[in-house]
């Protein structure tokens, strides 16, 4: 496979490993409003074209000023190299922030003020990504785009009036980092939360790859572009073959999935897939009372991996996705894609059961989990009746009347096409692969329409930064910023331009967009 272009506008190359770090809240004080005021000037470092708004320009400190400036909720965080641990006796050296995987979780109240401060003790560039959060332009921490790279050994403070309530997380948008250990989920609470559940379980999935056997998600996305010369002579849903005098290959073929549209189910054959930082045999457990209620928050933090849930000897009702309500609806199963998020309540029953995330297309699964009596535990296999029961899409879900799209005709029709093939590894929207003076522009107040026709065999997690989209084009779908769109099929999805600036608009498999899958809507002023 020829080598292909890769977003290095934007993110960073191959990473090392250095500095310690913790997650820790802050006492109060003006320096980290200074600090920010000081570093997202000049926020990206590239020119914005004539015509469009700058991610610091009036526009957007516009926007900010109508949200409002509520209590200041200070944080300190560091990304780092650490040796982390998945349990069962295995042990890898990657990067995280902290010493724990998944990072600390972040908890703040709708219509705080966040500032956090992301010390960089890595010896290369990093940037910080709420995903999910339509917050101010110049804090999405896209290197390039929005802000300039958090340089080694530096520091950056990211200060912005938190949006609406919801489960999100964060990640970086440099290179490949993501698949290492950089990524920790972000809680934003409703003050006048209306659900009513007795416990909650923040359940973060991912597939894991680096620090085993000398592989790093760096050299998985050189085997892909062509770098390791790997034609996949593999067998069906195995990674195909070790190369001779390295480590082993990581490429996978053959693996495919109905649920996922019959194509290619994913790219990379992970050696462990975890629940909140475990290994199935060895795997984290959540202790509830027989009866509670459970509101279970679950983020699919993979780079590479869609995963199919279910808990065992229970029925899930799904309340949310990507943070917005839902008309709370029944299910067996869920499949969840890269950087969604769906939260569901369940009743617990009385014993041990296992809350199972099935690899989807990939033969493999892990697990965590729930305790609310005595009796052995599941063995890591275990494959739950519920996976294979009722199982409801994102395009099932109709909003809940707080947050549906209001009714109205589109004043504009975004059109892409999804191009490439694991042949080439020339993943990209209509043949162009990312580069930062990319506009697909837009203007405040419209209705915008987007259309994603996916020329490809394979699934994409389509996501676009800074705002929320409903489904099936209209008032009647689910309000989300990460959705799936299968091989050879459309997606139309309606969103409204009331958020200034420059946004990502990228497959969320972390493979494809470093390939070049990415693109920006941009503003006009």
């Amino acid at each position: 496979m020829p080598a292909q272009h890769t977003r290095r506008a934007v993110l960073g190359a191959s990473l090392a490993f250095a500095g310690t770090g913790v997650l820790a809240a802050c006492s109060s004080g003006d320096g980290a409003a200074d600090h920010a005021a000081m570093n997202h000037g000049a926020p990206s470092g590239t020119a914005v074209p004539e015509g469009y708004v700058s991610p610091d320009g009036p526009e957007v400190a516009a926007a900010e000023k109508r949200r409002g400036a509520g209590p200041e909720r200070k944080i300190a965080l560091t990304a780092t190299a650490s040796r982390l641990d998945l349990g069962g006796g295995r042990t890898v050296s990657s990067w995280a922030y902290g010493d724990r995987l998944p990072g600390q979780e972040i908890r703040v109240t709708a219509g705080d003020t966040l500032a956090l401060t992301l010390a960089n003790h890595l010896p290369q560039a990093t940037s910080l990504h709420w995903h999910g959060l339509a917050l101010r332009n110049d804090m999405d921490g896209v290197p390039g785009l929005t802000q300039r790279a958090i340089g080694a050994g530096t520091d950056f403070t990211y200060r912005f009036a938190v949006p609406g309530p919801g489960t999100y997380w964060i990640h970086p948008h440099s290179g490949v980092q993501l698949d290492r250990g950089l990524y920790a989920p972000l809680i934003v609470e409703d003050p006048k939360e209306p659900l009513s559940y007795d416990k909650e379980w923040v359940v973060v999935l991912d597939d894991w790859v680096d620090g085993v056997d000398g592989s790093t998600p760096d050299a998985v996305l050189q085997e892909l572009t062509g770098g390791n010369g790997h034609s996949g002579h593999a067998m069906p849903g195995t990674p195909a073959a070790e190369e001779d005098g390295g480590g082993p290959s990581r490429m996978l073929m053959g693996a495919t999935s109905e649920l996922l549209g019959g194509g290619d189910a994913g790219d990379v054959g992970y050696p462990y897939y975890l629940v909140n930082g475990r290994v199935p045999e060895d795997p984290s457990a959540f202790t509830a009372r027989p009866g509670d209620r459970i509101r279970l928050r679950i983020i699919n933090a993979g780079g590479d991996t869609a995963f199919r849930v279910a808990l065992g000897g229970h029925r899930m009702t799904v309340t949310h996705t990507d943070g917005f309500p839902v008309r709370h609806t029944p299910t067996d199963a869920l499949l969840i894609g890269m950087g969604e998020r769906y939260d569901v309540l369940v009743t617990a029953g009385d014993g041990v059961f296992p809350l199972t995330a099935l690899a989807e297309g990939k033969k493999a699964s892990t697990m965590a989990l729930l305790r609310t009596g005595s009796g052995a535990a599941p063995g890591a296999s275990v494959r739950p009746k519920e996976l294979d029961g009722e199982l409801v899409t994102a395009g099932r879900l109709a909003p809940d009347e707080s947050v549906a799209l209001s009714g109205r005709k589109p004043d504009r029709t975004v059109r892409m096409r999804l191009t490439g093939s694991m042949e080439a590894y020339d993943w990209a929207f209509d043949r162009k692969p990312y580069t930062a003076d990319q506009r697909h522009p837009v203007k405040t107040g419209e209705r915008v329409r987007m259309e994603f026709r996916n020329a490809t065999a394979m699934w994409h997690p389509i996501h676009l930064h800074g705002h929320t989209f409903a489904l099936a084009g209209g008032a009647a779908g689910a309000r989300k910023d990460t959705a799936i769109v299968l091989p050879r099929q459309t997606l139309t999805v309606d969103f409204d331009a009331d958020n200034p600036g420059l946004w990502m608009l990228h497959c969320h498999n972390l493979y494809h967009a470093e390939a070049g899958m990415m693109t920006v809507l941009g503003y006009r002023r």
